[in-house]
């Protein structure tokens, strides 16, 4: 998960905790599961083999110790994890809620430390992801740090609470979500890893990633990502019960320590203080930059991201670059041929282990097939001129995929997953005229709720199909009359009701929080949100500055800066850096290298100073008052030009149009 994405929904954590509601004198009160939702989910335990526990022997097995209800507190007293607010995941699941997203989220609430075999444990529980801590001859291995630097420090004094206490050696960081680095500063100090004496690992093009992922397009995906983790929602059998890949997200101190070393070809083997580890590259599976790890001492496969018990995303709903299934397929192919004859234990950084060899095998290979499936038929249905609404509609797993738990969608779904591909290889359009131009969201509305006879008339047609339980087509209508005319008080709440039971239908984490959320903001609005950076020190100092140029491209308001023509230099003293900023033709494009002698101004400063008006520690008129930024020429101009950028909405409309 992208940084922008887990500190904007840890804003929303912060503001809802204060606020207290959504919006004032709003309803914002969830209803019950209707007869058809009711209906719904006992046809749901009738389908899936709920009678196989094996997932909660293997959750269980090697239990260590805990702490109570895996709660984390940050240095200042704030509430960075807890999973106390989930007891309610108890017994059979309530008719709102899914019953298989019931199960995964029963065995994500199972926390704590664990033995998986010598020398290897696994803190589960504490956060999204998990932290693997491999014990070498003298030091540890950290694989995976969790999202926290607080929660991170928990998950290791834990772990030296019930074994011996030495000292962090190594890191390794599996890809470049936050998820999995985020906690660095947990564990170790940056100034031992400065120093030498802990050495940080990661796979190549993972610094180029791990923050580039979706700063262009960070300000849309963060706010999207409140929708997918369901980030205003409070636990509960109406609310938030699980994200599919771990119980929450915590909201403490995201912090970045770069590699020292990278992992540069394809099954590289390294001796890390006594332990063999032998590094599978998948770049381009789950994340840009991911590896596998292999510890043949152990017989222990660790697949990062790649197999967890989930169907994963080929697309995640929060927004990012489609991944390609026949390559992550192929990825767990080659993990099979180069360590299936030997490997007894699997685990990957989300979820729970999994022992014995036939049972390891079984679960690569559907992983395996699961992928390649998902692509091929994809494709095939493409093929045959279907769109991604057909395909999505038509794919079905067949019985030994649909019935194996790990590959249920409790994150990734096959629907969205089939879209997916269509998208890779087609892209958007789906080759009808009628759809090339059509008209824009509300203008579309209008015309429609026309045609249909006025809202009234929609109405009534909606709530009748409101109560045959047909939730999709009248959440689909409702979008029209709400888009129509916002103000429409009876289609919003119409639409938030069909949403909600979409959400209680749902068998994907995600999805159910982006029905819910979409019901809750219907209801009373998008909660206000501060307009703060979503970048930290440790991650901002992570973006080159040609990308941090490039992001003001994007920030630049066209409209406004037609006609206007500046050119600026750019100085930095500390790294030496020099880039020409050129606005024309309203682009604002740069050259590295190099200064234009006929430029409007000159700006001198150093990186850190930039880093330290990005983050709003400083003003840039402050920063020039003080001395730590220099202009040479026309000041004004630099104003001029700053003016020019857009300050992003961190709360846009979703579920209704955009203000004017």
């Amino acid at each position: 998960m992208s940084i922008h994405s887990l500190r904007r929904a840890q804003a929303v954590l912060v503001v809802l905790a204060g606020a207290g509601a959504c919006g004032a004198g709003a309803q914002t009160s969830p209803q019950a599961a209707a007869p058809a939702t009711q209906a719904a989910q006992k046809a749901v335990l009738g389908a899936l083999p709920f009678n196989d526990r094996r997932d909660f022997d293997d959750a269980r097995a090697g239990f260590v110790a805990t702490l109570p209800d895996a709660t984390v507190t940050a240095a200042d007293g704030h509430l960075v994890f807890s999973q106390k607010p989930y007891a309610f995941l108890q017994g059979e699941a309530p008719d709102t809620v899914n019953p298989s997203l019931w199960r995964q989220a029963q065995l994500n609430a199972i926390h704590g430390l664990f033995k998986v075999t010598d020398r290897v444990y696994q803190v589960r529980g504490l956060d999204l992801s998990n932290m693997t801590i491999v014990e070498g001859e003298h030091s540890l291995i950290v694989v995976d740090t969790l999202l926290s630097a607080e929660t991170a420090h928990a998950a290791l004094e834990l772990y030296y609470g019930h074994r011996p206490r030495l000292p962090v050696g190594t890191v390794i960081y599996t890809h470049g979500h936050a998820d999995h680095f985020g906690g660095v500063k947990g564990v170790v100090d940056a100034a031992d890893v400065a120093a030498g004496k802990v050495q940080i690992i990661a796979p190549q093009g993972f610094m180029e990633t791990a923050v580039a992922e979706n700063i262009l397009a960070g300000n849309a995906m963060s706010r999207r990502a409140q929708y997918m983790y369901g980030q205003t929602l409070a636990p509960g059998p109406r609310g938030a019960v699980d994200t599919g890949l771990g119980k929450a997200l915590s909201h403490g101190t995201i912090t970045l320590i770069a590699p020292t070393s990278t992992v540069d070809r394809n099954m590289e083997r390294r001796t890390i203080d006594g332990v063999d580890i032998v590094f599978e590259l998948a770049p381009g599976s789950e994340a840009p930059a991911e590896m596998i790890l292999y510890f043949p001492q152990f017989h222990l496969l660790d697949m990062a991201e790649d197999v967890t018990h989930n169907m994963h995303n080929l697309y995640t709903l929060r927004g990012a670059e489609v991944r390609d299934p026949k390559r992550w397929s192929s990825y767990i192919g080659e993990a099979i041929e180069a360590f299936g004859g030997d490997v007894q234990v699997v685990l990957a950084q989300h979820h729970w282990p999994v022992q014995g060899h036939d049972r390891v095998l079984d679960l690569l290979k559907k992983h395996r097939d699961l992928y390649a499936y998902i692509g091929d038929q994809s494709l095939r249905l493409l093929n045959e001129g279907c769109t991604a609404d057909e395909i999505a509609a038509r794919l079905r797993l067949p019985a030994s995929l649909e019935h194996e738990w790990s590959a249920r969608g409790y994150y990734g779904t096959l629907s969205h997953n089939a879209k997916a591909v269509y998208q890779k290889y087609l892209g958007w359009y789906d080759a009808n005229p009628a759809d090339l131009n059509p008209l824009p969201p509300v203008e579309s509305a209008r015309k429609t709720v026309e045609y249909m006879g006025g809202a009234d008339a929609v109405l009534v047609r909606a709530r009748a199909d409101y109560a045959k339980g047909e939730y999709r087509w009248v959440a689909s209508a409702m979008k029209q009359l709400v888009y129509a005319d916002p103000a429409n008080r009876a289609a919003r709440e119409l639409g938030a009701a069909a949403l909600e039971q979409l959400g209680y239908h749902s068998e994907a984490g995600p999805w159910r929080g982006a029905y819910l959320v979409g019901a809750q903001e219907l209801r009373a609005g998008p909660p206000k949100l501060p307009g703060t950076s979503t970048l930290t020190a440790d991650t901002l100092q992570a973006v080159s500055t040609e990308m941090f140029f490039d992001y003001l491209g994007v920030r630049l308001n066209g409209p406004r800066a037609e006609g206007r023509h500046i050119v600026v230099n750019w100085n930095f003293t500390a790294p030496r850096e020099q880039y020409v900023l050129n606005l024309e033709n309203s682009a604002l494009t740069h050259v590295a290298g190099r200064q234009d002698p006929q430029a409007d101004a000159t700006v001198t400063l150093t990186r850190a100073t930039l880093d330290a008006v990005t983050l709003r520690r400083i003003s840039f008129p402050e920063a020039m008052k003080s001395g730590q930024i220099r202009v040479e020429g026309d000041p004004r101009k630099v104003g001029e030009l700053l003016s020019l950028l857009d300050n992003f909405d961190p709360s846009f409309a979703i579920v209704e149009p955009l203000a004017p």
